[in-house]
């Protein structure tokens, strides 16, 4: 593995002004001066953290990266800690934008039209922790990360993500992926309650449900419906229909 260059190497401008922080401010122009932005104290030159103005946001993570320069953003809720916004970019200008933004609770969609660089994850920006919407927000992340991917098999997952929430009896668990594993909770972040089998899209096209992450031990099916169905008839205190 290679050594990561020195951080004063990739971003002499940072190690400049000493901090990302003070960078991030420099970078600003002065829109940033009087809100509060955190340093590491351990890797001052590439990771920071811009305070939220908003109490259902945590505060906004820039990172730079190791190898070459280029830095990630990375904005989450409070809730459950998980990214409503992500983004890479080489401008850090467009990052204290994006900073000063966050900080006085801009929505998602002002944020990303302002910065083409940020990604929205498609979590709602929830200003209270209701179980409902939590389901729901997680329910739209998966379908646009579904849409998102480009690997092999990804039309298949896309399907299986599609089916199961098709399914009024598992879009009303919290959903959840484990090495891309689809699985379900009877309760949402942060204290998950797995409930049910885990839903496979396989490379071939097919489809395994299984008691746990690593079998398909409940069957192979053809189609993603034929996947659900099968998920659904070995729910918690569904009768399987062979035993009526």
């Amino acid at each position: 593995m290679a050594i990561p260059p020195d951080p004063s190497s990739l971003y002499p401008d940072v190690a400049h002004q000493g901090s990302l922080g003070a960078a991030l401010r420099f970078a600003a122009g002065g829109v940033l001066f009087a809100i509060p932005i955190a340093s590491s104290e351990s890797e001052p030159l590439t990771h920071a953290a811009v305070s939220c103005a908003v109490p259902h946001r945590l505060p906004l993570q820039i990172d730079g990266w190791r190898h070459e320069r280029c830095w990630s953003i990375r904005g989450a809720d409070a809730f459950d800690n998980m990214a409503l916004i992500e983004g890479r970019t080489a401008d850090l200008a467009a990052v204290a934008a994006v900073a000063r933004a966050w900080h006085d609770g801009e929505t998602l969609r002002e944020i990303s039209d302002a910065a083409p660089f940020v990604h929205l994850t498609g979590r709602f920006d929830l200003r209270d922790p209701d179980p409902a919407r939590r389901m729901e927000s997680e329910w739209q992340h998966l379908r646009l990360e579904a849409t998102e991917l480009s690997s092999s098999w990804s039309p298949a997952y896309r399907s299986l993500v599609e089916a199961a929430f098709a399914e009024p009896a598992l879009r009303d668990l919290y959903p959840f992926t484990s090495h891309w594993v689809l699985r379900f909770s009877a309760t949402t972040r942060p204290q998950l309650t797995p409930t049910g089998p885990c839903l496979t899209a396989n490379s071939d096209g097919t489809y395994g449900v299984g008691k746990s992450i690593v079998a398909q031990d409940l069957g192979l099916c053809a189609t993603a419906r034929e996947a659900v169905a099968l998920a659904v008839r070995n729910l918690p205190g569904v009768a399987d229909p062979k035993t009526r």
